[in-house]
């Protein structure tokens, strides 16, 4: 369960909510120019666009849930268990790229969303693991830049690259479900309620936000796709960064999971564990964890991007 959100006002920014029930090991990872990304079945990248994110390191290999280049194209990885389905064949003149390595892979070749699309187009996406006892996980994923947003699904039928107007992701079923299910909230307004109930009667409204009654609250992917989407469309605010962060976490806040809402079992419940969101253009890098609300701040163009080696920054739980 996650929520992604890519939102322009002035600057560009990226980022998402992790919603799951344990940790995964995530710390903040820069990955620098001429650090040598290897690939399963594609050629190593030795040169290649700079990025940062959230990732578990193994073995010295980022494992990105999310990220954004130096150039200002985020990409992130979503739950879409059910769903997605992955190739166990290496297929001749296809871009043969298995499921952990798609982040990378996109974030260090290409610079736009639009740059993308025929390489994402001609994509076999493999279910091949990183090691034997961690197997892909199986997602689907938002991609944005300041111009256009996309999600990529992999299923049954195939790759399908879809146009993301609201950008906004969720989770399942596929993102045309969630496109659809938005003509049921076309009444749904950010202005005062007015009277069309009735000519007759002389009803005014109870309090202030009665225009958008009936916007989901639940924590189902279809609710939080809509509520998030409304609250993008009607967002307003100073295009400073200050203010521009704020409201990127503030709509982030109003989809997040709390502690003990999302049960999967006795003990075992999602949350929000955290929340993260960058500038394209400065690379600056914003989370906050579920326990500790302040948000924290890691600047990716301040290092040496030109190093051969991945740079940790930690993570502040």
């Amino acid at each position: 369960m996650c929520t992604g959100l890519a939102l322009k006002n002035g600057d560009f920014y990226f980022g998402r909510n992790l919603d799951l029930d344990y940790d995964f090991g995530q710390t903040v990872v820069i990955t620098p120019r001429n650090y040598p990304f290897t690939f399963k079945q594609y050629e190593t990248l030795n040169t290649h666009y700079a990025m940062i994110g959230m990732a578990t390191v193994v073995e010295d290999y980022p494992l990105y849930a999310e990220a954004i280049n130096e150039k200002g194209l985020g990409m992130a990885g979503l739950n879409f268990a059910g769903y997605a389905k992955y190739s166990s064949e290496v297929v001749e003149g296809k871009n043969n790229i298995t499921a952990y390595e798609i982040i990378p892979w996109v974030l260090c070749k290409f610079a736009t969303v639009d740059e993308s699309l025929e390489a994402l187009n001609n994509l076999n996406m493999l279910d091949f693991p990183f090691r034997p006892k961690m197997p892909c996980a199986l997602l689907h994923w938002i991609l944005s830049d300041e111009n256009k947003s996309v999600v990529l699904e992999v299923t049954e039928a195939g790759v399908r690259v879809y146009d993301n107007p609201v950008g906004v992701l969720t989770n399942n079923p596929p993102f045309d479900y969630h496109m659809t299910s938005l003509r049921n909230y076309m009444n749904l307004n950010a202005d005062a309620a007015t009277n069309n109930f009735s000519k007759a009667l002389d009803l005014k409204p109870l309090g202030v936000g009665v225009g958008a009654f009936g916007l989901p609250g639940d924590f189902s992917p279809n609710s939080r796709f809509i509520k998030a989407a409304f609250l993008r469309e009607n967002s307003k605010t100073k295009q400073e960064e200050e203010a521009n962060v704020s409201q990127f976490f503030h709509i982030l806040d109003a989809v997040a999971m709390v502690r003990g809402a999302v049960m999967r079992g006795p003990e075992e419940f999602h949350e929000t564990r955290y929340s993260c969101c960058c500038n394209g253009r400065t690379g600056d890098f914003y989370y906050k964890t579920y326990d500790k609300m302040n948000v924290t701040k890691v600047s990716m163009k301040v290092e040496d991007l030109d190093s051969t080696k991945l740079i940790n920054k930690g993570y502040n739980a």
